[in-house]
C-alpha cells in the first residue's frame, strides 16, 4: 500500500533534483544553490546579513563561508551598516549585479519550461502556491498598506471575483459602502496585507466611520492559505490595530453563502446583532467591544 510517507518523500525527492539542490554549478554558474540564494536575496533588497540569514534558514558558520565565497569572486562587498556598526550590510557589487540579473533570467526561463510541461499549468500553479503558503507559514509578514497599492487590489480583485461566484445575485462593490476603500486609511482606518515570501495571501480592513464604531471588512484569504489559521490571524492583527487608533466598538457585516465566515465571527467573540446598515449582499452582522 502507498501511503503519505512515501508520497511526502517521493515529492521531496522530485523538488530536490528540479530545484537543483544538489547541484554544484546551480543553472549553470559555477556555484552552489546557497551561493546563488545569497545573491538572489541581496539583489531583491535585503541588505541586512542577520535578516538575510533568518530569511534562507542559514546558520551563522554558513552565512559567513557563502558570504566570503562571494566577496572573493568579486560579487558583494560587506561592510559596518552606517547607522549601527553592530549590524553588516551586503551589496551587490556591479558584477554581482550582472550576476543577480543572469541568474533571474535563467530562474524564469526554467520556470516558464517546467509550467509548459503541464496541460494545465493553472492547476500546478495552484498546488505550488498551497505548498509554498503551508511552508512559509513561520513568514508570513502583516503589512499594512495603501487598498490602491497593487498588492492589496490584487487581494481584493480576488475576493470579489469569489463573491461574484458564491452569491446567488452575484456581487458589485459599487453597490457597497465605500467601493474605493477611502475609509480604510490611516488614521481614520487601515487595511492589512499578508505577504508569503513576495506574494499577497490574505487582506483586512478597518473603516473609519462617524457612527460610534469602525466596521471590519473585506476579509479574504486565499485558497492556497486556508485552514491554516490566517483568518483568525488577520483579524486579531486588524481589531489590535483598532485598539491602537482608539477604537472601542467593532461591526461587521457577512452573508450566509460564506458559513465558514459566520463560524469565525461567532467563535471569536463577536456577538450576533440587528441589521445596522443597508448593503444590499449581507444577512448576519456583528459586534464586538474591544
Amino acid at each position: 500500500m502507498i501511503d503519505d510517507i512515501f508520497r511526502f518523500r517521493r515529492f521531496s525527492r522530485a523538488v530536490t533534483t528540479e530545484v537543483g539542490a544538489l547541484d554544484t554549478s546551480f543553472l549553470g554558474r559555477g556555484r552552489p544553490l546557497g551561493a546563488a540564494r545569497v545573491v538572489n536575496a541581496i539583489g531583491h533588497g535585503r541588505g541586512d546579513v542577520a535578516a538575510i540569514r533568518a530569511y534562507l534558514g542559514l546558520d551563522s558558520g554558513l552565512m559567513s563561508r557563502l558570504l566570503r565565497s562571494l566577496e572573493e569572486e568579486g560579487l558583494v562587498t560587506v561592510d559596518a551598516d552606517e547607522e549601527d556598526g553592530r549590524r553588516r550590510r551586503a551589496r551587490l557589487t556591479g558584477k554581482g549585479e550582472a550576476e543577480f540579473a543572469e541568474y533571474e533570467r535563467l530562474s524564469d526561463e526554467r520556470a516558464r519550461e517546467i509550467l509548459s510541461r503541464h496541460a494545465r499549468p493553472d492547476a500546478l500553479l495552484a498546488a505550488m502556491d498551497l505548498i509554498a503558503s503551508a511552508l512559509g507559514k513561520e513568514g508570513w509578514d502583516m503589512c499594512e498598506m495603501d487598498p490602491r497599492d497593487p498588492a492589496s487590489v490584487h487581494c481584493l480583485e480576488q475576493y470579489y471575483a469569489e463573491l461574484n461566484s458564491r452569491f446567488d445575485t452575484g456581487f458589485d462593490v459599487t453597490l457597497s459602502a465605500d467601493p474605493d476603500a477611502e475609509d480604510m486609511l490611516a488614521p481614520r482606518g487601515c487595511f492589512l496585507v499578508c505577504f508569503s515570501d513576495g506574494l499577497p495571501i490574505g487582506c483586512v480592513g478597518l473603516k473609519g466611520t462617524d457612527k460610534g464604531y469602525a466596521e471590519i471588512k473585506r476579509l479574504w484569504v486565499s485558497p492556497a492559505a486556508r485552514g491554516l489559521g490566517m483568518a483568525k490571524r488577520l483579524m486579531e492583527d486588524v481589531e489590535a490595530r483598532a485598539r491602537g487608533l482608539g477604537i472601542s466598538l467593532l461591526r461587521l457585516d457577512t452573508n450566509s453563502r460564506l458559513p465558514e465566515a459566520v463560524k469565525l465571527y461567532q467563535t471569536s467573540g463577536w456577538t450576533e446583532i440587528d441589521r445596522f446598515n443597508d448593503d444590499p449582499y449581507p444577512d448576519h452582522f456583528f459586534e464586538k467591544a474591544l
